[in-house]
């Protein structure tokens, strides 16, 4: 065994999943196995509807019957629509008291230090349990200030208006086909709209909680920032240690008007028997800001790609990600950046992880249209794999239409480098804690950029992946 394999054994822990537990919890509803017209119209019957919600739901499905799989990333031949459930509920309602939930499901979000996170960090959180939100609250003084923090399901009910002039309007149905299934069969994810010059400068947060084996999540998330409006967004997920596969495929859209700033920041941290097939875009409007932070660990498949269309004059779009490859893992990561508009600006940084047999991509496009002119876009794109048997790839896609623009790429691959672990050992430091301290290393850039409020879950996924402390 090569030094550098035996390094890879000794790093199973990284192998380690803190989040694999399973809650014995009775359904209140759900509708089986299968995908089917019925199907759709029953979800929206259960969340009593209107009309025009249980239109769009059907229109979409008729598209997702019809668009193929995508053939051009990772092989999903092996999923199987009919195997997922695609609606479950485990709650009779909707609760702002932790106290009051089942305590099966309180103590699932007690384990993951939800309830702790808000108390410490957010201005309002949401915890959603397989198809449906179960806690949904919103700090009093942002309620004043006439911002609007409601589940997607409550919006649109609530908020109509904003949910018919939005709702599909940065992803379309017709995008792909897991965007045509999620718009039909749509359940949970968050509804925000901050008001013109309001400042959310406290994190609101939703995490995500997949409990049963073959089964579908699928949230809707619109966050509409008006002029001068700033937000910060968290999201986090997880699931238990299964055999058979589920499916997570949500769509996020970002509507950011002039002048205004939405942080979205993203943990997954899905067990390896997900599939996370997420379509997530945002338009910026003249002088928006859209940034997305996009840390990626564990799912068996992710295909994700957050994007920005910088549809305004001087907009500006950034995206870091953070992607860890494990044992039988694919992480296809990427970003989109869409220049539509003169003096826009764009950003992509990517550091991503292989380990054993794992193996991760980065898959990007940089659009410049026509007239965009002075449009700027950096990317920088690195890479460690741990052992001979991972793997790295990047597929980068530039279309420039425009003359008059600065576009750079940056890639670099390195592998353990064993001197510096030879160097390490001789002041004393074990095999396994100089090579943490490599990959500490190799993140560190990028890690302390981050916000230290972030959140709870994302300060233990720091210490779960860089200094394996898994229990």
């Amino acid at each position: 065994m090569s030094k550098e394999d035996k390094f890879s054994q000794d790093f199973s822990e990284f192998d380690s999943y803190q989040f694999g537990h399973y809650d014995k919890v009775k359904h209140i509803a759900s509708t089986g196995k299968g995908i089917s017209r019925d199907v759709v119209t029953k979800i929206s019957e259960l969340k009593n509807e209107p009309g025009w919600m249980t239109d769009i739901r059907l229109k979409a499905y008729e598209v997702f019957e019809k668009k193929p799989m995508p053939s051009w990333g990772p092989d999903l031949k092996e999923i199987k629509f009919e195997d997922f459930t695609y609606f479950i509920r485990s709650t009779e309602k909707e609760s702002d008291q932790w106290d009051d939930m089942p305590k099966e499901i309180l103590e699932t979000f007690d384990k993951l230090g939800i309830p702790e996170a808000e108390k410490k960090f957010l201005a309002g959180a949401s915890a959603q349990y397989e198809s449906e939100a179960v806690y949904h609250k919103l700090n009093e003084e942002l309620g004043r200030e006439g911002v609007v923090f409601l589940t997607m399901d409550q919006a649109v009910k609530d908020e109509p208006d904003l949910v018919k002039k939005y709702f599909g309007s940065v992803i379309p149905a017709s995008d792909n086909k897991f965007s045509a299934l999620n718009t039909a069969v749509w359940s949970g994810g968050s509804f925000i709209y901050v008001p013109p010059g309001v400042e959310v400068s406290t994190p609101l947060q939703t995490y995500f909680r997949i409990n049963e084996e073959e089964f579908g999540q699928f949230e809707r998330t619109l966050i509409i920032a008006d002029k001068g409006a700033k937000v910060v967004y968290n999201e986090g997920c997880s699931a238990p240690k299964w055999a058979k596969s589920s499916l997570h495929a949500a769509v996020v859209e970002l509507v950011a008007l002039e002048d205004s700033r939405i942080d979205y920041q993203t943990i997954q941290n899905w067990y390896k028997n997900i599939y996370n097939l997420v379509t997530k875009r945002a338009k910026a409007e003249k002088n928006a800001t859209v940034t997305w932070l996009d840390i990626n660990v564990g799912s068996r498949i992710t295909i994700k790609y957050p994007s920005v269309m910088m549809m305004g004059e001087g907009a500006r779009g950034e995206v870091q990600s953070i992607a860890f490859a494990n044992e039988e893992q694919l992480q296809d990561s990427g970003a989109k950046m869409i220049h539509g508009a003169p003096n826009t600006t764009s950003v992509v940084t990517s550091k991503s992880i292989s380990k054993g047999t794992g193996r991760s991509s980065y898959r990007g496009l940089i659009k410049v249209l026509k007239g965009a002119k002075n449009s700027s876009c950096r990317v920088e794109c690195d890479a460690l794999l741990i052992n001979e048997e991972s793997r790295t790839d990047t597929y980068p896609v530039m279309d420039i239409a425009e003359d008059e623009t600065q576009i750079a790429h940056e890639a670099s691959v390195s592998k353990v480098n064993e001197d510096q672990i030879f160097y390490l050992q001789s002041r004393g430091i074990p095999e396994i804690d100089a090579m943490k301290m490599v990959v500490n290393g190799f993140l560190e850039p990028m890690v302390k950029k981050l916000p230290l409020e972030y959140s709870v879950e994302f300060q233990r996924l720091v210490e779960l992946e860089l200094e394996g402390s898994v229990g």
